[in-house]
């Protein structure tokens, strides 16, 4: 079994859980393209199978989230997993609007404490529930779209963000607030695209059965937006660089009418580069 399974994840569920428990439902190793925090729920792509090689391309693709900043608030974690401290004012909605074109484009953004960065061999999150105080440095992310949906209650906003890989919605909280002379954390979050996953097609965790899983499994070459190269020459699946006639760039490959995995074409010739069958 290969494939990508489009998991609609609910608040308060691991990304590692999920993928746990697609792994025990489908008798095959798993990996998630991309984690959702416990708090957020949404769209979150599990790989089965081979599929999983697929990691890095999924890496840098675009996301959309749902968000909601509170104002005059804040928290080590910067969401409502940890204590709540009180400050700071409450901006108005045209206040908002104004300073968000600053955070729209390539921005640098400084990672939250309580993150899965690795420092020195441990995570963030480790040192920052020791009470400890790591420097993090700051990271270059791209903004595409950062639009203020509407007022939600007397201190919060919804948001709506679409950002490259990488992105963390938590420190944009914090930013924004900051620009504003304020404090700022993440009330929710809810990821309903990523990359060609949308929420329309995911399916809940609890729905999924041995039984019905590959009704919902999605085919690897569905996923890939690359053109088809068939090449039947074995010499190719062993290693070897094949003359091709085919344009530069990355292809599905297939082997007798049968999905193999991806091909790059480089200067006349072509090469394997993973089987994802």
């Amino acid at each position: 079994m290969t494939g990508f399974v489009n998991i609609d994840k609910r608040e308060g569920v691991s990304s590692t859980y999920a993928v746990n428990r697609l792994k025990r439902l489908s008798g095959t190793p798993c990996g998630h393209m991309g984690t959702l925090d416990p708090l957020a729920s949404g769209v979150l792509p599990v790989a089965v199978g081979n599929a999983s090689r697929l990691f890095e391309y999924f890496l840098e693709k675009e996301k959309t989230y749902l968000a909601r900043f509170r104002f005059g608030v804040t928290s080590k974690s910067l969401d409502r997993e940890s204590e709540l401290l009180f400050g700071g004012r409450v901006p108005s909605a045209e206040e908002i609007g104004e300073v968000l074109p600053r955070f729209v484009g390539e921005i640098e953004q400084v990672p939250p404490a309580f993150s899965a960065i690795s420092i020195g061999g441990k995570r963030s999150y480790e040192y920052a529930r020791q009470g400890r105080e790591v420097p993090l440095n700051a990271k270059r992310v791209h903004i595409y779209e950062f639009c203020l949906l509407e007022q939600t209650e007397k201190d919060e906003f919804l948001f709506r963000i679409v950002c490259g890989g990488g992105t963390y919605i938590r420190s944009l909280a914090r930013d924004v607030a900051r620009a504003l002379g304020t404090e700022g954390l993440m009330a929710s979050l809810r990821r309903t695209k990523s990359g060609i996953f949308t929420e329309e097609t995911a399916v809940p965790l609890d729905a999924l059965t041995p039984e019905n899983l590959r009704e919902y499994l999605i085919p690897t070459e569905d996923v890939l937006p690359f053109p088809a190269l068939e090449m039947d020459d074995e010499r190719l699946y062993h290693g070897l660089s094949l003359p091709c006639k085919g344009e530069d760039g990355q292809y599905k490959l297939y082997r007798g009418g049968q999905f193999y995995g991806l091909a790059r074409v480089e200067n006349g010739l072509v090469k394997a580069e993973k089987k994802l069958c």
